[in-house]
């Protein structure tokens, strides 16, 4: 793929999130065959042209973390994005939905590293021995896409749909909690509408967190201590509505909530 594809590629999903509208997935028309690897040449283009415009990355988010989802869409890997700045939504605080397409929320345990982590080879001990911190989060998701109808390289080149993260202020050590059966409530509105445990990200959030650093070794990069890493989704994905109150709780790791307005 030359450059000039690259770009308009980045071009076509960043203009729909600036312009808050629906396009057509990238590999039912403009380039139909359209691969992982070149997924992320857009995804690098696009965010390169997020940092020309003055935002800033806050910290890489994981996407695709479930097992039984990989194996669905014969992939060996997890897919990554990122957060930035003007993602991030300060906890008990509201969004306009009407700034977004068809956002979606889903539950994560987030990560701060005290040290910088750098494949290959990082184990799911590796990652815990270097955690700073866990925090409770909530991801919000808003596929570009029309009906959130996608492949897996539309969604790599579209950020993985990154459009928003609150982080919870509760903090816990990592030996404190066995974090793969936190278990995590969803609600909306005081009802529950999705539950799990931190098993359900690649067995164990920390092996997600493991499983980026070795992915960015492969492009040169490192996974860097002091960012918040969302490891991945631990319920389905809910969708939003205006006047909706989201809340996630979890077993020993407090709660974190927002409004949609």
């Amino acid at each position: 793929m030359d450059k000039n594809k690259i770009k308009e590629l980045a071009n076509y999903v960043h203009n729909a999130e600036k312009e808050k509208r629906e396009i057509i997935k990238i590999t039912s028309e403009l380039y139909p065959e359209l691969s992982i690897e070149e997924s992320y040449l857009v995804q690098e283009e696009l965010i390169r042209q997020k940092l020309e415009a003055g935002h800033k990355i806050i910290g890489p988010k994981m996407g695709i973390t479930s097992e039984a989802k990989m194996k669905q869409m014969d992939v060996d890997d997890p897919i990554y994005g990122y957060v930035f700045d003007n993602m991030v939504v300060e906890e008990g605080d509201s969004i306009a939905i009407s700034d977004y397409i068809h956002p979606k929320v889903e539950p994560e345990i987030g990560f701060i590293l005290g040290r910088d982590l750098e494949g290959p080879g990082i184990t799911t001990l590796d990652v815990l021995r270097a955690t700073e911190y866990v925090f409770p989060a909530i991801e919000i998701i808003d596929s570009r896409y029309e009906n959130f109808n996608f492949t897996l390289p539309d969604v790599i080149a579209d950020n993985t749909s990154a459009a928003g993260a609150v982080f919870g202020t509760y903090l816990r050590k990592p030996e404190e909690l066995e974090l793969d059966v936190v278990g995590v409530t969803l609600s909306i509105n005081g009802e529950i509408q999705s539950l799990g445990a931190g098993a359900a990200v690649l067995e164990h959030p920390a092996k997600s967190v493991a499983r980026l650093a070795n992915m960015l070794h492969k492009k040169g990069e490192k996974v860097k201590a002091g960012q918040p890493i969302l490891s991945g989704g631990i319920t389905a994905a809910v969708r939003l509505s205006p006047g909706d109150f989201v809340q996630a709780k979890y077993g020993g790791l407090g709660e974190v909530s927002f409004f949609g307005k």
